[in-house]
């Protein structure tokens, strides 16, 4: 009777205290025993099974997950980027009047690659019976292209074009579809900065032409965003020789906040920097918070399968009665017996966290042709451009990501194995073969 135990066993004798916490080639040989072995218990296989395929669809569930929230942050991160400064120095009378001092201490810094001043303002725009409020900004054409990759999402015309006293405007391109204009149009703009009229206050009035089309890919700015000249600009809301601020570009645009504290440090006293961080918080405060959500919500499908190795260990141990009884009863001490349960719940788990790291990976890595794929074969679009920043699933896979998915599922396999091999190890060899 369990013939195949002692086979397993050879000259099983016992193992000194002192090398008790050391896994001996008999506890992996027969733990890796019982897990191929064809069971009695047909029930108890299923189950592991399922633990397997459990573990592997939550590790490969959070690695793509996690790719795609890493994807959406430095999409929205580029795309921001690339209409935004990373810098920007403004006053606290919201004009910058004597702001040449202020660029000079600006572009002296080591970390600040490029600087030019720039004019915000609002305003409404008119074609035809068509009107949509902008944001318009005064730019300098050629410190812009070096602020800003704005000059590589046109998509008609250039930014050269914005040429001082011409009344040159570059739109947003659903800006521009929103009031069915295209190049060389001549479209209104009125400033909400009005003029005395014996008639009363009337808002300001300038006709400019369009002389470029951007797409930044975001709605917010292909929306809402108008670029004019400066000068223009200046012009336009009676600023005379003052700006609204500075905008710079660093080299490292993660050092940009304390590029600004130590810039603060240097500027007058009315004026204050700010960065790309404070000045976009919510967007990447949102994306870190649902990826940190998702790492949770998703790590329960790993719990999950994680009971299932304790209940495929807890009926495995009492299949198994007999064998640890004999195994006791041969030399072998609690600690061993603990042993050889825990190797068969956490082969469970280590099968299990490889599948679904090499899955999860391979995914994370074709993500961007199987969404198309699938957008193809069923004829859907998971993200609409009119609904979405992003209209494109993006990954990122980092391997800092796997290696923390990993080393969870590896550490809840393991720690879901301390119980029923407890229990094992309890296991008195005259109760267990009072009945054989």
């Amino acid at each position: 009777m369990h013939c195949h135990t002692l086979r397993a066993c050879g000259t099983l004798t016992s193992v000194p205290s002192h090398q008790q916490h050391i896994l001996q080639p008999f506890e992996l040989l027969i733990g890796l025993r019982y897990t191929r072995a064809k069971r009695r218990n047909h029930f108890i296989s299923f189950i592991s099974l399922i633990s397997t395929l459990g573990i592997a669809l939550g590790v490969a569930a959070l690695i793509i997950v996690l790719s795609v929230m890493n994807g959406f942050q430095k999409e929205i991160r580029a795309r921001i980027l690339g209409v935004t400064p990373h810098l920007q120095v403004i006053s606290e009378g919201g004009q910058l009047s004597n702001w040449q001092p202020v660029l000079d201490i600006i572009t002296r810094h080591a970390e600040v690659s490029a600087a030019s001043p720039y004019v915000n303002g609002q305003g409404m725009l008119s074609h035809d019976e068509n009107v949509q409020g902008v944001m318009v900004r005064g730019i300098l054409p050629e410190g812009e292209n070096r602020l800003t990759g704005l000059a590589d999402k046109m998509k008609a015309g250039s930014l050269t074009d914005l040429r001082a006293g011409e009344f040159g405007i570059v739109l947003g391109g659903d800006l521009a579809r929103a009031l069915g204009t295209h190049l060389g149009d001549t479209i209104l703009l009125i400033t909400p900065q009005g003029q005395v009229t014996p008639a009363g206050m009337l808002p300001r009035l300038k006709q400019f032409h369009v002389v470029g089309l951007f797409e930044i890919g975001m709605a917010p700015y292909d929306n809402t965003l108008a670029l004019i000249n400066l000068e223009d600009a200046q012009k336009l809301y009676r600023m005379g020789t003052s700006v609204t601020g500075i905008s710079a570009r660093m080299k490292d645009l993660d050092l940009a906040p304390r590029v600004a504290g130590q810039l603060e440090r240097e500027l007058p006293q009315d004026t204050f920097a700010t960065d790309w961080t404070r000045q976009n918080a919510n967007y990447f405060s949102v994306v870190a918070m649902e990826k940190k959500m998702m790492f949770i919500i998703l790590s329960l499908i790993v719990l999950v399968a994680a009971f299932n190795i304790v209940s495929t260990l807890v009926m495995a141990v009492t299949d198994k009665q007999a064998d640890i009884a004999i195994l006791r009863t041969l030399g072998a001490s609690p600690a061993s017996i603990m042993k050889i349960f825990m190797v068969q719940g956490v082969l469970i788990g280590l099968v299990g966290m490889v599948l679904g790291v090499v899955g999860g990976v391979v995914i994370s890595l074709n993500i961007g042709t199987l969404i198309p794929f699938i957008e193809h074969l069923f004829g859907v679009q998971f993200l609409s451009k009119e609904f979405y920043y992003i209209s494109e699933l993006p990954s990122d896979l980092q391997a800092s990501d796997v290696i923390t998915v990993a080393s969870m599922s590896f550490l809840i396999s393991l720690f879901a194995t301390l119980y029923p091999s407890w229990r094992a190890a309890q296991t008195q060899p005259a109760e267990a073969l009072r009945y054989e």
